[in-house]
């Protein structure tokens, strides 16, 4: 077990440089001199070379990537350029307010998806695996912002029972936080039952067919026990892959839901951020999301054996 666990995290750390590189680069693209942005229109040309020298951008290229990694890893990632706040706290704190609607909404659709699909599985091509499927397939197909724009207005517009636009710190008032997040939580929610379903019933089929199963059930045991005791357990592998798949998705590509229902997180940052052209948050937010993906799917690596003992074996 030790040897596994070592070995993911020996993995992890190539794809944490390329992230890395691969964010400083993408930065450098953007058109743009971000010293003459910060000092506005009327700076003159040694204003801006001054703050260029300040900034370290009048270094080589490989220079700044050094200089901007020692103060990464010494946890400075910049100030902003709109409102010179350290860029760290800034994005861990939107962080957290998407991070309450992602993983709420990944562990509800988990446990409402996951024995759905399993059902479906069981009663192959029955009528209830046909309306199943039939429902993933279709929440698969409605765009996230026009399901968001749907519940928004039956919900909030023609119901009046959540209200329709704002946040709520749940820190502050949890009634009110709550009710702010249910909405951006069910469309989440919704949407991503439709993957899920379909891969635990694509999972627990292929379970179903092995012989172990078949040796389960000639020894007596209930379908329900030979179903949920032996072939669950293993057909979940699969599924739980693809939850830490959704979850580090959802955590990085949070923003369409995050306008549609006006939630201050960590996507709506980065889309202001990019209309503001504030360089050092656009670059925070994007390694602080690509470092989450690797975070999620590393932690999903080493509780996959948890799911299947066969990969520490192997």
């Amino acid at each position: 077990m030790l040897k596994f666990v070592l070995n993911r995290l020996l993995m992890a750390l190539p794809t944490i440089v390329l992230v890395s590189v691969a964010v400083f680069t993408l930065i450098r693209f953007i058109p743009g001199d971000p010293a003459a942005l910060m000092l506005g229109d009327m700076a003159e040309p040694a204003q801006i070379a001054a703050m260029r020298s300040e900034l370290g951008l009048d270094k080589s290229l490989p220079e700044q990537f050094l200089v901007w990694t020692a103060n990464v890893v010494q946890g400075d990632f910049g100030r902003s350029i709109v409102n010179d706040e350290p860029v760290l706290p800034l994005v861990a704190s939107r962080f957290l307010v998407s991070a309450e609607v992602v993983v709420v909404a990944v562990l509800l659709a988990s446990l409402i998806a996951v024995p759905a699909g399993v059902i479906a599985a069981w009663r192959q091509n029955s009528l209830t695996d046909l309306a199943l499927v039939g429902t993933a397939t279709i929440l698969l197909s409605i765009p996230t912002f026009w399901l968001g724009l749907l519940l928004l207005l039956f919900f909030g517009l023609k119901l009046s029972w959540l209200p329709v636009l704002g946040y709520v710190s749940i820190g502050s008032n949890v009634t009110g936080g709550l009710l702010y997040l249910v909405l951006p939580i069910m469309t989440l929610v919704i949407h991503e039952m439709g993957v899920l379903i379909r891969m635990a019933r694509a999972s627990t089929l292929e379970v179903l067919r092995l012989d172990y199963i078949t040796h389960a059930r000639a020894k007596g045991l209930s379908e329900s026990a030979v179903l949920w005791r032996h072939a669950f357990k293993n057909a979940f592998g699969p599924t739980w892959t693809v939850i830490g798949l959704i979850l580090g998705n959802l955590l990085g590509g949070i923003a369409v839901i995050e306008t549609v229902f006006t939630i201050p997180g960590l996507g709506r940052l980065m889309v202001d951020s990019i209309f503001a052209r504030d360089y050092p948050v656009i670059q925070g937010c994007l390694l602080f999301v690509s470092l989450s993906y690797v975070l999620v799917n590393l932690v999903v690596d080493l509780l996959y054996p948890l799911f299947d003992p066969r990969v520490v074996a192997g």
